[in-house]
């Protein structure tokens, strides 16, 4: 987890807002920006490039398959509040539990808004409405998630090409890497199943296909739906499909 930004915030969270030069970045200076810093395994630079490029004020960059993990280990970057960050993560969790495979698909062409709690300190100046933006490295799933000023508006144009940007920097960081390895931690009779019902086949027929009771086979399918955080089993098989699972 790249924590450089984000333990500095712990004893300063009080964030400076962007000065109206970093808000009217060109397309041009931004370039310039990226081109010193790409190829790094540090991202926050160019993190931090992108977000004065919409006229943002904080970033959170985040490993959605991490949310429902312990801990802030789904933060890769961020200069968000670090108390923020840390009254936030279940509501995070609970927000990505609710939105659907198809949703989060959609997200990098249509950002979500979602308002923070009324209970939460906002650096100053800060809009209590923040955007996401959620886009896939590889199998790995990251949101991008900004805070703004009181009555800024993100250009939907800027935000399109910053999520593409935001998506090739992390290609390169250390913060995409194991999971695949790992298979999304499905054991081998999870995947089995996953495979028979991404086929079309009912509990019933996987069960005398692979020769064990109909209940077993819904437990390994809850488990399946647990571990990809999917709701039904379209949304499995999808998320399957989607990460070369099957």
């Amino acid at each position: 987890m790249d924590m450089h930004m984000l333990h500095a915030t712990r004893r300063d969270s009080e964030a400076v807002i962007p000065t109206i030069a970093a808000r009217t970045m060109t397309r041009d200076q931004l370039i310039l920006r990226l081109t010193d810093v790409a190829g790094s395994p540090l991202i926050h630079s160019g993190l931090r490039a992108l977000t004065d490029y919409l006229g943002a004020s904080h970033y959170m960059l985040a490993r959605c398959d991490l949310l429902q993990e312990s801990g802030l280990d789904f933060v890769m970057s961020s200069d968000w509040p670090f108390d923020l960050v840390r009254r936030l993560a279940s509501d995070l969790v609970s927000t990505y539990v609710r939105t659907t495979e198809f949703e989060k698909c959609l997200m990098l062409f249509q950002p979500s808004f979602s308002v923070l709690p009324d209970d939460v300190t906002l650096p100053e100046g800060s809009s209590r409405q923040y955007c996401s933006l959620t886009f896939n490295v590889g199998r790995t799933r990251l949101s991008l998630m900004l805070l703004y000023r009181d009555g800024f508006i993100l250009s939907p144009e800027r935000l399109r090409e910053v999520g593409l940007l935001t998506g090739y920097f992390a290609s390169f960081g250390h913060c995409v890497e194991g999971k695949g390895e790992r298979s999304f931690e499905l054991t081998d009779r999870e995947l089995e199943c996953l495979f028979w019902i991404a086929e079309g086949k009912t509990s019933d027929e996987i069960a005398m296909i692979l020769g064990i009771s109909r209940n077993t086979i819904n437990n390994y399918i809850t488990s399946v739906m647990r571990k990809t955080a999917t709701k039904t089993r379209s949304e499995a098989i999808a998320f399957a499909v989607r990460n070369n699972l099957v």
